[in-house]
């Protein structure tokens, strides 16, 4: 780790990534302590590739692009230690231009900082949107004139559907809190300690699963009632996904439970019979036939009848012509190539002389499967009539 150009200690910024409550408690803290930063209306941008920051939340970056090490260095030696984030419509693009990110973005300021070998790792807290009105250059760095965007205010919008809204979003990102195990519990409190409906909406927003193209448009969306709105939508889509999710863990799981269980009283079973001296040939015949039914991957019906014949045959008397029968018929069953096919070969000429090379006489017999043949050769589809 290489000089640390801000006080900070690397614990803080572990804490911060991992305590979602960090994010309002410091910036409550930030704001009784020292006024609000002021944003220059020329910004230096850094594109971020998969992430979205909200003003007033606190969050952790990481740089290595060199162009963007640069523009944090120059940054942090001026007094305002203020920069524009934005996020790039393609993450994969290593050095974008004005044309490869979008043209919202949030006003940060660089709280702490550490530099470990080629990294930057950053902890910024946003101040306001903006949008990018004038692109002033992009070497060695973006810079851009911007034009601030004020939070919206409920003046003029009904309170009781905003206070709904406000409820609705709240009670399904609890539902999505308790789905999830990437989200701490912690969430819900802060969620319902926020008072303003616009900075609630950025708060769900940065900490829910969405695509960078979804939190962009909340980060776009400048009306409160359409921010809620929309954030709403995805809340709902998210958690359709997380309870589809759960649903499909939780049969796995049963599956996964049932299987073991039948498996240990399977072989719990076999140590007793063992210990009392009863375990003989017969049971491992059985198991051994158990073991043919589970890797023969039959068709459902096929695997059905004999699992019921293999159920009748574990209660049956070995020496009973009962027992005979049904292992000979799950014997067949497991023999039959269920999983194999060969092509039809409806050659007349071949046909008639496999039917007089194997049989002798039965002329009647061989017109008739010629017939047939002939048949089936000018008719590859449908059923044929007897």
């Amino acid at each position: 780790m290489s000089e640390v150009k801000l006080p900070i200690e690397e614990d803080m910024i572990n804490e911060l990534e991992l305590d979602a409550s960090m994010a309002i408690a410091a910036m409550d803290a930030t704001e009784d302590e020292q006024p609000k930063p002021v944003v220059p209306e020329e910004l230096s941008i850094l594109p971020l590739r998969d992430s979205v920051v909200y003003p007033m939340l606190i969050a952790p970056l990481s740089v290595s692009r060199e162009n963007g090490i640069q523009l944090i260095d120059e940054s942090v030696s001026t007094s305002n230690r203020v920069i524009g984030v934005v996020a790039q419509r393609d993450p994969s693009l290593n050095e974008p231009g004005f044309d490869g990110v979008y043209e919202y973005g949030c006003a940060v300021i660089i709280r702490t900082l550490v530099k470990m070998n080629d990294t930057v790792r950053l902890i910024v807290q946003g101040i306001q949107r903006f949008r990018i009105v004038e692109r002033l250059s992009e070497e060695p760095y973006l810079r851009a004139r911007v034009e601030l965007i004020d939070e919206p205010t409920t003046e003029g919008q009904s309170e009781e559907e905003l206070e709904a809204l406000k409820r609705s979003v709240s009670a399904l990102f609890d539902q999505a809190i308790r789905l999830s195990p990437a989200l701490p519990d912690e969430l819900r409190s802060l969620t319902q300690a926020v008072n303003e409906p616009h900075v609630m909406a950025d708060l769900v927003a940065a900490h829910m699963s969405l695509n960078v193209a979804s939190k962009q448009e909340i980060l776009e969306c400048a009306g409160l009632d359409a921010r809620l709105k929309k954030l709403l939508g995805m809340l709902s889509k998210e958690v359709r996904v997380l309870e589809l999710a759960s649903k499909v863990q939780t049969e796995v799981n049963y599956e996964l439970s049932k299987s073991q269980r039948d498996y240990y009283l399977r072989e719990q079973l076999k140590a007793i019979q063992k210990e009392l001296g009863e375990y003989d040939d017969r049971a491992e015949e059985l198991d051994e036939l158990w073991e043919k039914i589970q890797a023969a991957d039959l068709p459902e019906e096929a695997d059905k009848e004999v699992k019921r014949d293999y159920d009748r045959m574990k209660r049956m008397n070995p020496g009973s012509p009962e027992y005979s029968v049904a292992r000979t018929y799950v014997d067949t069953i497991l023999a039959l190539p269920w999983h194999k096919s060969t092509v039809d070969n409806l050659d007349l000429k071949h046909s008639q002389a496999v039917l007089d090379g194997d049989h002798f006489g039965l002329e009647k017999v061989k017109d008739r499967i010629i017939e047939f043949l002939a048949v089936r050769k000018v008719k590859t589809d449908g059923r044929l009539r007897q």
